[in-house]
């Protein structure tokens, strides 16, 4: 137990990369094994029997279909009594040059299981040397409780593969349901810069930190920073006061969960109805939702309150300006609008209205 305790401490200060698994049937792989052996003793069943006039049977010295099964099975299993040999040219080169790779391909599937064993590490770290090599423009997100799984929903939402989503956590049960749910995991402390080095963070695109501590989330912004001076910082909090000590940190977006939540529940109470239109825009894909778009030639030079779509705000030179300040639209401006997925009778969500 001790041992145990020490190999995970260990894995948690370096980081342990641990990618999702296709899980297979055991009876099922078994079974393959079994039919590929019987595959194969038929083969050189038929093979002897093609040419059966060049074997010769110590017993009567013909050879009969029996003969042929029993010559293969002595063969493949290497036991080869010697009774019935090969004595023609054309039977010893088909034995040299068909029968004996059949026989190495017989035995290879008798000891696949246990020679799956013994390569697993290799195979393992050889499948992430070549994940890590080709991890590009990525997504990592620190932290995969209930913060961090749902914002990779919404970027799934978004189009984003999973193959593009890296999780890091210091907890086994979280990075085992990030395998479970097809995401690659790294184990570890995510405020160490050997950990995130393992993620591959100085490739990601973006960043989220979702982490339980404000002060975890702190530390682990500042280590991505220092890795990644580039990419897109997104972090999740619990008290508001901590959001300026972020953003000095290098965090591009701050969410306070407390403060959203309290919001949430004071609209709530005084409108239920304004509080599910809110909850329409924060889910993907369900009623009203947020698009970000580039402007259109046609859309260039007016106001945004001649857009077709209702226009929240106008995205310019790195700021989000509310749609009441814009008096007219750049070409080089990205339009926040609301879009609307409307609702069949059955509650059943038809094609979108107002993407571009």
């Amino acid at each position: 137990m001790a041992g145990l305790k020490t190999t995970n401490a260990s894995a948690i200060e370096r980081g342990q990369i641990k990618l999702p698994v296709r899980e297979v049937d055991p009876v099922r792989q078994i079974t393959l094994r079994v039919v590929y052996g019987l595959g194969i003793l038929a083969a050189v069943v038929c093979v002897v029997m093609a040419d059966h006039t060049g074997y010769k049977d110590g017993s009567d010295g013909d050879m009969s279909w029996l003969d042929a099964l029993y010559y293969a099975t002595v063969t493949l299993s290497t036991t080869g009594y010697g009774d019935i040999v090969p004595v023609s040219p054309t039977a010893r080169l088909v034995n040299v040059l068909v029968i004996t790779p059949l026989r190495i391909a017989f035995l290879a599937i008798l000891v696949g299981t246990a020679f799956q064993v013994l390569t697993k590490h290799y195979r393992d770290q050889v499948r992430r040397d070549r994940w890590r090599k080709t991890l590009r423009g990525h997504t990592v997100v620190i932290g995969y409780g209930t913060k961090g799984a749902n914002a990779i929903r919404q970027l799934q939402a978004s189009g984003t593969a999973a193959e593009q989503v890296v999780v890091v956590d210091n907890r086994q049960e979280y990075v085992d349901e990030a395998n479970r749910d097809g995401f690659a995991a790294v184990l570890g402390d995510a405020t160490r810069a050997v950990v995130l080095r393992q993620a591959s963070v100085h490739t990601a695109a973006r960043v989220i930190v979702a982490t339980n501590r404000d002060d975890t989330a702190v530390l682990a912004t500042l280590t991505v920073r220092q890795l990644n001076p580039k990419c897109l910082v997104a972090v999740a909090i619990r008290e508001a006061e901590n959001e300026p000590l972020l953003l000095r940190s290098g965090a591009d977006a701050v969410i306070t969960s407390s403060a959203a939540a309290g919001r949430l529940l004071g609209v709530a109470a005084k409108s239920p109805l304004v509080s599910e239109v809110f909850s329409d825009l924060l889910v993907r894909g369900d009623g009203l939702e947020l698009l970000e778009r580039q402007a259109r030639p046609e859309e260039v030079g007016r106001t945004p309150r001649e857009c077709l779509e209702p226009v929240v705000a106008v995205l310019r030179d790195g700021r989000a300006l509310p749609w009441q300040e814009v008096t007219a639209i750049e070409p080089a401006d990205c339009l926040v609008v609301v879009a609307c997925r409307p609702r069949g009778r059955n509650g059943e969500v038809a094609s979108v209205i107002g993407t571009p």
